[in-house]
């Protein structure tokens, strides 16, 4: 056995894949409700955008589970949060508001390099954490339970505070593509430290993915589509395997209407995102009419 054989039988020895699953298995994982899997929208910044997007999404016939704010919570006034929540319980889905503080609205000058920008999204100081439960709390304290994490370190931080009651224990952490992760032992590792749903980087491909999911029983979220900053390559045609391969999986939808991750959608942009929910819909009808869609109000 050379050593490369060696590495790989260890990693099965702590119930970890071998390596990327070339032969594509099927997961037999499920949601709570049975469900392979749950359409998510992402970049919807405001109350307006948010009563727009349902709207559209009712008038084609779909439903949503999430809705995903990318800006930051810092960037919402009381209001917005207040009546964000309270469409997301009229419309039995979940609302995900994004932290706030991250490296490039932090006075970094290395963020804006081409090299410094690999750090992401990520924090920078103590201060910067602190600030970043200041977000979590303000929300929560409107009605909020769903947070969008960029830092692993903020995550753990989030985690030891539900667990000793700092934050409510039905807070859900949601970890974003921007933290960069893409293998099975860091999907593992972000599950270990609180993770509820893991975003990985959004040109994984179904080989890593299938492998992602026999590491981890939370939810991946996955990116059928993207915005022209982050490559713009739109994957309907793999949805179905998406989900087989993946499940339970949240199917970000509607990215490659806007231009940037904190694009910040229009009314209009929302009719359009909802389009593009309709349009995955109807791949999976097509080429994968059996997979099970979460009833509606399934939520966190």
């Amino acid at each position: 056995m050379n050593s490369m054989e060696k590495t790989r039988e260890f990693l099965k020895t702590i119930g970890l894949p071998d390596g990327d699953a070339y032969d594509l298995p099927a997961s037999a994982k499920r949601f709570a409700d049975g469900g392979q899997y749950r359409f998510e929208v992402p970049g919807i910044q405001g109350p307006k955008v948010m009563q727009a997007l349902l709207e559209a999404m009712e008038s084609y016939g779909l439903y949503l589970h999430r809705v995903t704010q990318t800006q930051g919570i810092m960037r919402l006034t009381d209001q917005e949060i207040a009546s964000m929540v309270e469409l997301a319980h009229k419309w039995k889905t979940d609302l995900i508001l994004a932290i706030g503080p991250r490296a490039t609205t932090d006075t970094s000058a290395s963020v804006h390099t081409e090299e410094g920008v690999r750090m992401g999204y990520r924090l920078r100081g103590q201060e910067q954490i602190v600030r970043a439960v200041e977000d979590v709390k303000r929300a929560a304290r409107l009605g909020c339970r769903g947070f969008l994490v960029y830092d692993e370190g903020c995550l753990w931080l989030l985690n030891k505070m539900r667990e000793a009651g700092e934050i409510p224990a039905d807070c859900h952490f949601k970890v974003s593509a921007h933290a960069g992760h893409g293998n099975p032992c860091s999907a593992k590792l972000l599950e270990s430290i609180g993770a509820d749903s893991i975003n990985p980087v959004r040109d994984i491909q179904l080989q890593m993915l299938a492998a992602m999911r026999q590491a981890v029983e939370c939810p991946i979220d996955i990116h059928t589509e993207n915005p022209k900053s982050t490559g713009g390559f739109i994957r309907h045609y793999e949805v179905p395997d998406m989900i087989r391969v993946a499940a339970p999986i949240y199917l970000k939808t509607g990215g490659s209407v806007a231009a940037t991750h904190s694009w910040d959608s229009t009314e209009e942009d929302a009719g359009k995102r909802a389009k593009q929910c309709f349009l995955v819909k109807r791949m999976i009808d097509e080429y994968y009419p059996d997979a099970v869609w979460s009833p509606k109000g399934s939520l966190l």
